[in-house]
């Protein structure tokens, strides 16, 4: 089954009878955010392969519901993580990473630790004889990982993020059901939760001793991931959530959510 259904199912069930309306909402170019009326917020990627549709006709519209959203029901929109529109699944990721924040105040998940201000890489133990395997050319965890580990590979689908030094490590998505099995640890960006296959890069990482779900996308209630292998996210918890909107709105990537929002590592006990 998918993640987002059971996340979807996870609320639903957990704040079942709960008034809660989307107060706000921005689909900014790098990310999603939205603000509950009880204050939560929760981000996740703009998926990039919207950025060449034709704009004018309604029917091509990628968003029917524009202007519809804010002050929707959360429980309507929810679904939307589950969406075959990827701009709704945006949405809806953004709504589960608010409800995520919601449900953690109360304690976390069972069987996971949060470690504030701790990035994905601060909350695994890398050995200079591992292997590992990025999915997403995140520039920062490429520098950080070089010198530590004996091998780094990228599997990324745009090649031309990387540096000309890089491209050695690079290799193409269709490649990960041979290269993830081999990989000691891998480290996986959040936003294959928005642009899909997920569940299937997991399910390639049978043999790896740690599987870390990395970026502001990977802000949610833990237990359908770490069922499935997962042992660390990196996300994010908001501080600010007019703030985060007002910085996603204006075109912000995660670099610029360092005011209004605090780096947060959720950990599988071990």
């Amino acid at each position: 089954g998918s993640i987002a259904r059971e996340l979807v199912e996870t609320f639903e069930h957990k704040l079942a009878g709960t008034e809660l309306t989307v107060e706000d909402v921005r689909i900014g170019v790098f990310y999603t955010a939205v603000k509950l009326s009880d204050g939560h917020a929760g981000v996740a990627f703009t998926p990039r392969d919207q950025a060449d549709t034709v704009c004018c006709p309604r029917s091509a519209g990628r968003m029917p519901a524009s202007g519809k959203l804010k002050g929707s029901s959360v429980w309507k929109l929810l679904p939307y993580a589950t969406s075959d529109n990827s701009l709704q699944r945006a949405v809806g990721i953004a709504i589960v990473n608010a409800l995520s924040a919601r449900l953690m105040e109360t304690g976390p998940a069972p069987g996971a630790g949060v470690i504030m201000g701790a990035d994905a890489l601060d909350a695994v133990s890398f050995r200079p004889e591992d292997r590992v395997v990025l999915v997403g050319a995140f520039t920062p965890f490429i520098r950080k990982l070089r010198p530590l580990v004996q091998e780094l590979l990228i599997i990324d689908r745009h090649p031309q993020a990387l540096k000309p030094e890089e491209m050695a490590m690079w290799r193409a998505p269709e490649r990960a059901s041979e290269v993830l099995p081999l990989a000691s640890v891998a480290v996986i960006t959040g936003s294959a939760m928005v642009e899909g296959g997920l569940e299937e890069l997991l399910s390639f990482c049978h043999q790896t001793r740690e599987v870390v779900l990395a970026g502001p996308t990977a802000s949610m209630w833990p237990e359908p991931l770490f069922r499935r292998g997962v042992t660390a996210l990196g996300g994010i918890t908001v501080r600010d959530a007019d703030r985060l909107l007002q910085v996603v709105g204006e075109g912000g990537s995660g670099y610029f959510f360092a005011g209004p929002a605090r780096k947060m590592a959720i950990v599988r006990d071990r």
